[in-house]
C-alpha cells in the first residue's frame, strides 16, 4: 500500500481523458414528488392549473382554524361566566339569609333597644271611623 495523497502525474492526466462530459445541469433528486410531477399521473401544466383550486383549500382550511380558535375563546369565556355567576349566586343566597335573620322581630328588637325604643306590650288597636258622621 502506498501512503500517497496525490496520485502520479501520469494517471491524472489518463483519467481526465477518460472522463466523460458532465452535464451542467444538475439532476433532481429522486422523490415521491419529483416523480409524480415529472413522470407521470400530474403534469406541470395540470398543477399550475389546479393551483387556485389550492389556494381556495389552503383559504378555507385557514378560515376552519380560525372559526375553532374563535369557538375555543367563546367556551373559555362563557364557562369563566359560568363560574362568576355561581359565585354571586352564593353570595346572594348568603346576604339574603343574614339580612332575614335581621329582620326578625327579636333582631329588631335588640338593635333598636341601643335607641331607647321599646316593644309595646299590648296589641295594637283597630280604629274605626264612620265616614258618614265626618261630612
Amino acid at each position: 500500500m502506498n501512503n500517497q495523497f496525490r496520485k502520479p502525474k501520469e494517471e491524472e492526466h489518463i483519467e481526465e481523458e477518460v472522463l466523460p462530459e458532465v452535464n451542467e445541469k444538475a439532476e433532481s433528486p429522486r422523490n415521491f414528488f419529483t416523480i409524480l410531477f415529472t413522470e407521470g399521473v400530474i403534469s406541470k401544466q395540470a398543477a399550475t392549473e389546479m393551483l387556485p383550486f389550492i389556494i381556495f383549500i389552503a383559504f378555507l382550511c385557514m378560515i376552519y382554524i380560525g372559526n375553532r380558535h374563535f369557538a375555543e375563546n367563546n367556551i373559555r369565556d362563557i364557562d369563566k361566566l359560568s363560574k362568576e355567576v355561581k359565585e354571586l349566586s352564593w353570595d346572594f343566597k348568603t346576604l339574603k339569609a343574614d339580612l332575614m335573620l335581621k329582620s326578625t322581630r327579636t333582631e329588631v328588637a335588640k338593635e333598636v333597644d341601643t335607641l331607647g325604643l321599646i316593644e309595646p306590650n299590648e296589641p295594637p288597636k283597630k280604629i274605626l271611623v264612620n265616614v258618614d258622621e265626618l261630612k
